[in-house]
């Protein structure tokens, strides 16, 4: 059990704290083999801007993903992707790192996690 709803986590670690979380999921997509190639270079920064905007709004922060790009439709989204059982599970592991890095409090963290695995499994497409 939790001591914090999943509506009051950017209110325990506001914007900073998805920004961080954010910023270290991103530095590792790049160099991997398996996302990389998915993300275009020239986009790397909208892509981790899309994702913290995502996440900020969906935890309870400002609703401004939902104002510049509406409803987020995230399989549609990302349905040019070819997001398998390896790709899921390769954003998972770097998402792991990224929470690791941003050293959450472990309550938000315990959120988090299922959060995320959840979200990548849905997100399978082949």
């Amino acid at each position: 059990m939790t001591d914090v709803d999943e509506l009051d986590i950017y209110e325990r670690i506001g914007e900073d704290g998805f920004r961080r979380l954010v910023a270290a999921f991103y530095r590792q997509v790049p160099a991997d083999d398996i996302l990389g190639p998915m993300y275009p270079p020239d986009d790397m920064a909208g892509a981790e801007e899309r994702l913290r905007l995502f996440l900020i709004g969906r935890f309870g922060g400002p609703q401004t993903y939902i104002e510049q790009r509406g409803h987020p439709r995230l399989r549609m989204r990302h349905a040019p992707y070819h997001i398998d059982g390896a790709a899921r599970d390769r954003w998972m592991q770097l998402m792991g790192r990224a929470l690791d890095e941003a050293a959450l409090p472990p309550d938000v963290d315990a959120l988090l996690r299922p959060f995320f695995d959840g979200v990548a499994t849905f997100m399978r497409n082949a």
